[in-house]
């Protein structure tokens, strides 16, 4: 059997040249075009790569006209309804659901990993207290390399294990430190006998002087966010990751990179964004001059939290998100809530108005869950952290897949160069 290939023909020139076809297990086929400078001596050119895929992964699977996310396999919907975070880590990781026994051993080693360096807390006080937690996020986990040196040598696949541990561990410690000191409480220890995303819950909400009980809708809720959160195949921060590590880079320090990226607002900053709108729009009887605005090509507003880069579907997190949030939003009694009540009212519309529906723009993700940690007692500066948080098993899985793939080289973009051409330096006195 022939392997199937596509040929390219350059300006009618003779010969074609040929490029062998890959085919994945879902998902559109892909053309290998390693060769095509080689043979022919001219690049491709595709700004934001939307239609390259720069390596080969088993982790996530996305399909945005169905509106599916698989993670190795398994719907989103199936590991969000009935598993909790630390599984769906463990699948990411290592490629399946963990047996009984596999998964209280992941679990005892995430949860004894939890603590920081004590030293670590100080680099906290170096901050000024308005500093936006992303900002201390990406110092904050860069500055781990310098504290956990047994666990930066990436040939080491047991020391890849133990920096893997070590930061989905840490995360919500470091997380939750960067929440209190941005509003001037103390630090709260994590306490091992709390799940996952209960003992999250706990460090940034409970204080020395009185008990703090997590309500188990709440963390559930919590957990939901992570689980949904936690990969999103090749996205800006995941590639920004790759790409890092790529160059030999320690895992913390790609790790902070990914942070990094992930702050944008067309990227990790759009819960926020979206409820920046909630209250740019600032109450329901202003509803309709700002649909207006956004069905106007002319005006540069924008509806937040509607739509999605990939999916052309309704986002299959954003259903389980819609299904949290109104939980979340019942349990604790919220009804009086303006930026509540025009969220409601938005999601009515866009899943009610032609114009919406023809457009798909569905309520997604990042709508819902801006709404969720809101009503969580969250501030907005703090959703982006929430993400950082979540996705650093996919970025960490995404990451150990490209160190243990042979085929991976240093990343390397190419350009389509329309600069000046060679031109004589010119001394400043003749200028």
């Amino acid at each position: 059997m022939t392997k199937p290939t596509a040929k390219l023909e350059i300006g009618g020139q003779s010969p074609e040249h040929e490029f062998d076809i890959l085919k994945g297990s879902v998902g559109p086929d892909v053309i290998n075009i390693a060769s095509l400078y080689k043979d022919t001596g001219m690049f491709t050119y595709d700004p934001g790569f939307t239609s390259t895929a720069s390596c080969e992964s088993k982790i996530t699977y996305i399909d945005g006209d169905e509106g599916i996310l698989l993670h190795r396999g398994y719907p989103i919907e199936q590991l969000a309804e009935h598993g909790d975070f630390l599984e769906a880590c463990y699948l990411l990781l290592y490629g399946e659901l963990p047996t009984k026994a596999q998964k209280e051993d992941f679990d005892y080693r995430v949860t004894h990993h939890t603590m920081v360096h004590e030293q670590m807390t100080r680099f906290f006080t170096g901050f000024r207290r308005d500093a936006h937690p992303m900002a201390v996020m990406c110092g904050v986990v860069g500055a781990m390399s310098a504290f956990y040196h047994d666990s930066t040598d990436i040939s080491d696949p047991h020391q890849r294990m133990v920096a893997s541990l070590r930061m989905i561990a840490k995360m919500p410690t470091i997380a939750a430190m960067a929440y209190k000191y941005h509003v001037g409480q103390p630090f709260v220890y994590p306490k091992n006998e709390l799940s996952y995303a209960a003992n999250f819950l706990h460090m940034c909400f409970a204080v020395p002087c009185e008990d703090y009980k997590v309500n188990p809708v709440l963390a559930r809720a919590m957990e939901r966010i992570f689980i949904l959160h936690a990969d999103h195949e090749q996205n800006a921060s995941t590639s920004t990751v790759r790409l890092a590590g790529s160059s030999g880079a320690n895992p913390f320090a790609c790790i902070a990179a990914g942070i990094a990226c992930l702050w944008g607002p067309a990227h990790g900053g759009a819960n926020e964004a979206a409820l920046n709108m909630l209250s740019e729009i600032g109450s329901v009887d202003r509803i309709p001059e700002f649909i207006d605005r956004a069905k106007d090509k002319n005006d540069p507003f924008r509806l937040m939290g509607f739509g999605h880069r990939v999916y052309k579907n309704y986002d299959p997190r954003a259903k389980i998100m819609q299904k949290t949030c109104h939980e979340v939003l019942g349990e604790l009694g919220i009804k009086d809530d303006p930026q509540l009540d025009i969220a409601m009212e938005l999601e009515r519309i866009a899943l009610t108005d032609e114009y919406f529906i023809e457009k798909k723009l569905y309520p997604n993700i990042d709508f819902y869950s801006g709404i969720t940690l809101k009503a969580l007692g969250f501030p907005t500066t703090m959703f982006t952290v929430l993400f950082a948080l979540a996705r650093t098993v996919g970025w960490i899985a995404q990451w150990k897949e490209m160190i243990e793939d042979p085929k991976q080289k240093i990343g390397r973009p190419r350009q389509l160069y329309t600069g000046a051409t060679h031109r004589d330096y010119v001394p400043i006195a003749k200028r």
